[in-house]
């Protein structure tokens, strides 16, 4: 089974929103799964009940801090799917992100996908959000921050629901 998936993706915004679009697939996919749900509840198991920052806050570090950031093939976007991302321990921004949405969601988190871009006219980087109450929530993960952090110099940006 192969490790990853190379895909014909457009250039430009339609190439960007196709990559979205697979991903919230992969997380609607992926969340359900046995892995995922698994470790979602043991990174949470012993935080209080209905401490949701604190699950959240959970994922971001884990994700963080234990699959490692790595690029693309130079010229090829490559998508992972969450459970390929957690058996490799790495991947890019989309890899990461859904792994991270995936495990929210497993644990009853709605999230999305936000791209942004730092040149006008392009978008270069994904994170997830997620809701908690009324107000969504950064989740970046290839960046030593912490929960809530968004990038400055962001020129556009685009959201993907899941």
């Amino acid at each position: 089974m192969p490790t990853y998936q190379l895909m014909e993706i457009s250039n430009g915004l339609t190439g960007i929103r196709q990559t979205l679009k697979i991903m919230s697939k992969l997380v609607k996919k992926y969340k359900s799964a046995p892995a995922i749900r698994e470790l979602a509840l043991s990174l949470t198991g012993n935080l209080p009940q209905k401490d949701y920052l604190g699950e959240v806050r959970a994922i971001h570090y884990y994700v963080r801090e234990e699959i490692r950031y790595i690029k693309d093939t130079k010229d090829v976007e490559t998508i992972q799917s969450p459970i390929q991302t957690l058996r490799l321990k790495q991947g890019d921004c989309d890899d990461k992100s859904s792994l991270t949405a995936a495990l929210l969601e497993s644990i009853g988190h709605p999230t999305r996908f936000i791209a942004v871009g730092f040149r006008k006219g392009a978008l270069s980087h994904v994170l997830v959000q997620t809701k908690i109450g009324k107000k969504w929530i950064n989740v970046e993960t290839t960046e030593p921050c912490e929960l809530n952090w968004f990038p400055n110099r962001v020129k556009n940006f685009m959201l993907q629901h899941n």
